[in-house]
């Protein structure tokens, strides 16, 4: 996943404030793809470098191997800090584009990531679980950015041991 461009009809939210983003989020919901598939209690942890760079762990449980799995990485703003757009990598020098298309501006409770394409789609909540209204507040603004909800993962936030992660 090199592209970090930005999905047609889709618009980043501005302004955006790094700092009150910054911090530990728990994966609501997502898009199935191969580098989380399987895993539960995901959650992702951002903090600032001293370079200006994101530091990114992502942390999920193993059923199957019965043990946490733990992916660090980097993400740097695409434009002006201000637009909620940038590029991740866990891989080198390989980005994939993080894009928040829609984010509780009062309080930075939730967010709705987006990828470089409609294949790829996170709910976010800085809670394990997300209030029923503003769940389904962000599956109507996803369905009218043309996602496919049909293929939406609900994530089990339910494990009571933290991940075993520098951030977690």
């Amino acid at each position: 996943m090199a592209c970090t461009s930005v999905p047609q009809g889709i618009t980043p939210v501005s302004p955006f404030q790094l700092d009150r983003y910054l911090g530990k989020w728990y994966e609501i919901a997502r898009l199935d793809h191969s580098f989380e598939r399987g895993l539960s209690d995901v959650s992702a942890q951002y903090s600032l470098q001293p370079d200006g760079s994101v530091k990114v762990i992502n942390c999920g449980y193993s059923a199957e191997k019965a043990a946490w799995k733990e992916a660090i990485g980097q993400a740097r703003f695409i434009g002006e800090p201000t637009l909620a757009s940038l590029k991740v990598s866990f891989i080198g020098p390989f980005y994939g584009g993080y894009h928040i298309a829609a984010l509780d501006e009062h309080a930075y409770l939730w967010s709705l990531v987006v990828g470089p394409s409609r294949d790829y789609l996170w709910i976010l909540s800085r809670e394990r679980r997300l209030p029923a209204d503003v769940r389904e507040q962000l599956l109507v603004k996803a369905r009218q950015l043309g996602f496919d909800l049909s293929r939406l993962i609900w994530v089990g936030q339910d494990r009571t041991d933290a991940c075993q992660s520098a951030g977690g």
